[in-house]
Formats: C-alpha cells, sequence, structure tokens
C-alpha cells in the first residue's frame, strides 16, 4: 500500500532531522514492502523567505491531499521583528486549525540508558518514567478573542463542551490501553472555562468505568510532575496548561530531544514533529539529534498508517543504538559524540 507523506523541513535543523527520519522510513519500507510517497513544501521561517508568507496555499493544499505530514521545526531568531499573523510559528496554529488537528500526544519516556540525564533524585524516577500527556490543541487561549488596544490587550480563554468530549475521549481510550488512569488539569477553582473542563470530562469517564479518573489543579500538577511524576500514567489537559506541562515533562526525562509528538484528527490523520525547537545555532553542523524526529515518524506509523509492528520496529532500534551507546552530542558526557547522520546509521543498522 502506498502511504503520501507530505514533508515540512522547516528552519533551522528542521531540514536535517527530517532527512534523517526520512532515510529510516525507507529502510522501513525496504524490509517491509510498503511505499512511502515523500512531497515536500514549505512553512515557517523558509516559506517567509521563499515566497513571503509563513503558509503557502499549495503547502495546505499537499498536507490535505496526503495521508499524514511530517513536520521538523520552524522559527529563529531571524524573523523574530515580525508582528503575531507573520511569524514562522503562527503557521503551525493555522495547520492545526484548517487540518482539524485537535489532539496533541505526547510520550515522556525516560530511556533506562539514559537515566542518569534526568534532574531528579534517583529515588524518585526508579524503575523509569512512562507518561502520556494529551493536549488540547485548536481551542482554548491561543485560538480565543485576541486584540491589543493601546495599552490594553486581552486573550480569551473559550471552550465549548464538544471540544472537551472529544479530546477527553482519546485520553480516556489511550489510558484503556495503558494503566487505565487519566488526571484531568484544570483551574476549575478560578476559570469557569475550566469548570465546564472538569464538568464534560465527569461525563465522558462514564463510558469508561474501568479508567481511575482525578482532577489537578494547574499549579498543583506541576509541583507532583517533579516531586512524584510515577504517580501519572495518562495526564488530560487543555491547550496552555498542556503547551507548558508536556514541556515540563519532557525535561525531567532527560533529554529535550528525545520526545516526539502527535497531532491528531479526525480518521486519525495526523502531522508527527519533534518537541524540540528549530536551534538555529547548531542549524547546519549535522550536530542535532534527530531521534525525537524518527520516533514522531514511528508514531505517525502506529496512529495515522496503522502499522504497528513497524513503529515498534523504530523504537526497538532506537534502544538497541542507545543501549549500544550511541550518542549525540546533546545526550553524550564524553567528549566524543556520533554526528546527526551516524547516530541515523546505527539506528537504521539496528532495525
Amino acid at each position: 500500500m502506498e502511504y503520501k507523506i507530505a514533508l515540512i523541513k522547516g528552519d533551522g535543523i528542521g531540514p536535517e532531522i527530517i532527512d534523517q527520519a526520512v532515510r529510516v522510513l525507507k529502510a522501513v519500507e525496504e524490509k517491509c514492502g510498503h511505499s512511502f510517497k515523500f512531497e515536500e513544501v514549505l512553512a515557517g521561517g523558509a516559506a517567509i523567505d521563499a515566497e513571503g508568507v509563513n503558509l503557502p496555499d499549495r503547502t495546505l493544499e499537499v498536507c490535505k491531499e496526503s495521508d499524514a505530514v511530517m513536520l521538523g521545526a520552524v522559527g529563529g531568531p531571524k524573523w523574530d521583528d515580525l508582528k503575531g499573523e507573520l511569524r514562522p510559528e503562527k503557521a503551525l496554529l493555522t495547520l492545526r486549525r484548517e487540518l482539524g488537528l485537535y489532539a496533541n500526544i505526547r510520550p515522556a519516556v525516560m530511556f533506562e540508558e539514559l537515566a542518569d540525564a534526568c534532574p531528579l533524585k534517583d529515588e524518585i524516577v526508579e524503575g523509569g518514567l512512562d507518561i502520556v500527556i494529551v493536549r488540547e490543541l485548536t481551542g482554548g487561549i491561543y485560538f480565543g478573542k485576541r486584540a491589543t488596544e493601546g495599552s490594553h490587550a486581552y486573550d480569551c480563554m473559550e471552550y465549548w463542551e464538544y471540544e472537551v468530549a472529544r479530546i477527553a475521549e482519546r485520553a480516556f481510550e489511550i489510558a484503556m490501553k495503558r494503566n487505565k488512569k487519566v488526571t484531568s488539569v484544570d483551574k476549575a477553582n478560578v476559570l469557569d472555562s475550566s469548570r465546564l473542563w472538569r464538568k464534560t470530562v465527569e461525563k465522558t469517564a462514564k463510558k469508561y468505568p474501568e479508567v481511575e479518573v482525578e482532577h489537578l489543579y494547574v499549579d498543583n500538577a506541576a509541583m507532583q510532575l517533579v516531586v512524584n511524576p510515577k504517580q501519572f500514567d495518562v495526564i488530560l489537559t487543555g491547550n496552555m496548561f498542556g503547551d507548558i506541562l508536556s514541556d515540563e515533562a519532557s525535561m525531567i526525562t532527560g533529554s529535550i530531544g528525545l520526545l516526539p509528538s502527535a497531532s491528531i484528527g479526525e480518521q486519525n490523520y495526523g502531522m508527527f514533529e519533534p518537541i524540540h525547537g528549530s536551534a538555529p545555532d547548531i542549524a547546519g553542523q549535522n550536530k542535532a539529534n534527530p531521534i525525537a524526529t524518527i520516533l514522531s515518524a514511528a508514531m505517525m506509523l502506529k496512529y495515522s498508517f496503522g502499522l504497528e509492528a513497524e513503529s515498534a520496529m523504530i523504537e526497538n532500534a532506537v534502544k538497541k543504538a542507545l543501549k549500544g551507546g550511541h550518542r549525540t552530542a546533546d545526550i553524550s558526557k564524553e567528549e566524543s559524540y556520533l554526528s546527526t547522520v551516524e547516530i541515523t546509521d546505527r539506528i537504521i543498522a539496528a532495525l
């Protein structure tokens, strides 16, 4: 079967890490007999430089005609002086909205081989960490009413019940395949939108009686992630809270360069990207860690294409490479380390 994949390499290290993920997918293609058809399009700063807009119409058309999208990273200091609507990052918000990508799924897994990179005490993370954060992606404060009027500005946090219900169902479905626990994070003691959130999550939970449900205020959740992260299985939360908590969770696992993400819509159509930024300071130096992007490709195979065995094959190859002591600069404690291409070579060899 042929799968059409739109490639948005983006800015900074984006092209380098996407190229390595494509190499891994081509190795899977050869080994398993699938057909992956790639089409490269522009978004972010690269699109601004080439076409004057952060998201050309053709990019959106190609993405809509594809079975999934792979994204590198967008943004950088070169475009920092642009206004909000013109900035490279605005392309991401538009893609999420136009493609209906309402669920962001971020695994936060601490690899046993990299436990010494975790900033928390050994006794707190003994046995490893395995958390999934399910973040609502197309509602809330990032998409609410906003304006700047002289010395006054505002951004509104708004949610409809259906938006909360559909992301809650995603979280409960994921929990059913894991440890059957969902922690819903809100600020219901202060915000009306959070009170609707909590009420809707409770209503949705009735469909999943096997799943344990708890509610935490976001400030307490942020603290608990550091004090006792192993208590969490699936964390369900809104757009802004999820943005913050998922970055916190990524750092307690040891390296932001290792973690993938999936933004999913209806019929499991998705956009897959590493959680880290464009790292312009090391762009073009063959130093970037491509593992998060490679694992994002594995998530694409699993969530959008239903190729779970092939997805697990990539994940296991990454683990084998790390177990073999292979490290890029960001996760190496030695003066010597592997380049972007070399670590990918080791992963492909382990497939």
